[in-house]
């Protein structure tokens, strides 16, 4: 069973209390926060392991509170499983570019929250790839060292960018990257990207990639992820 301490920031008492059941159900212990406020004072307080947080908070939203986290080097490293109104898009890409690990829009099913939780606890858990460790991930290889990648053992040519946003993506399989994330990752910081010249890279990728294509997964709105 699980033992890992949850906060809950939702000032939504029945959802706070839908998801606070279930998380006890799995054997979590679960934390209730009904405001930003409350959240920040809990996390300082309790050091959760990870935070559920809804971005549309009165007071101090989410957005803030996330910032905040991210901000200071005690708290930097929990992980965030962000709430959002369906169709806000623009919150989802600000929650991912600060730091949140993942998202769920509402209504949502608590099953599927759960199991959000489980693979962000276990992507956390995990040790961080080595930059020149070879990638095995389905039948796809990729050898960073070499620049070389392969498809069932057929090799794949591609170009130095393709390469590097190929690698970005699939050293964290089921993590959603922001163009802005991806783009920072492949040129840093002081590229200059539109959403426009990261699709055209993505879209080229898969071309190359044939049957491996369905790797690489369109978040709508928002971004790209590799299937885990």
């Amino acid at each position: 069973m699980a033992h890992e301490k949850i906060l809950v920031v939702e000032d939504e008492e029945e959802i706070r209390e839908l998801i606070a059941y279930n998380l006890v159900k799995q054997g979590y212990r679960a934390i209730p926060a009904e405001t930003g406020e409350d959240g920040l004072r809990r996390i300082r307080a309790e050091k959760p392991d990870l935070i559920v947080l809804d971005l549309m908070l009165p007071g101090v939203d989410g957005l803030e509170v996330c910032r905040t986290l991210k901000r200071d080097p005690a708290t930097e490293a929990i992980p965030v499983v962000m709430l959002t109104a369906k169709g806000e898009e623009s919150d989802i890409v600000a929650g991912l570019e600060l730091g949140a690990d993942d998202y769920l829009t509402k209504p949502f099913s608590p099953r599927v929250l759960l199991a959000r939780i489980r693979a962000v606890l276990r992507r956390k858990a995990e040790e961080p790839r080595d930059e020149e460790e070879e990638l095995r991930i389905h039948d796809l290889t990729i050898h960073p060292g070499r620049h070389e990648v392969s498809v069932k053992g057929k090799s794949v040519p591609l170009t130095a960018t393709e390469f590097r946003v190929l690698h970005v993506l699939a050293q964290r399989p089921g993590w959603v990257f922001t163009r802005y994330q991806i783009a920072n990752a492949v040129h840093g910081g002081d590229y200059v990207v539109t959403d426009r010249s990261v699709d055209v890279q993505i879209v080229g990728l898969r071309k190359k990639l044939d049957a491996a294509a369905d790797y690489i997964e369109t978040i709508r709105g928002v971004g790209y992820r590799f299937k885990e």
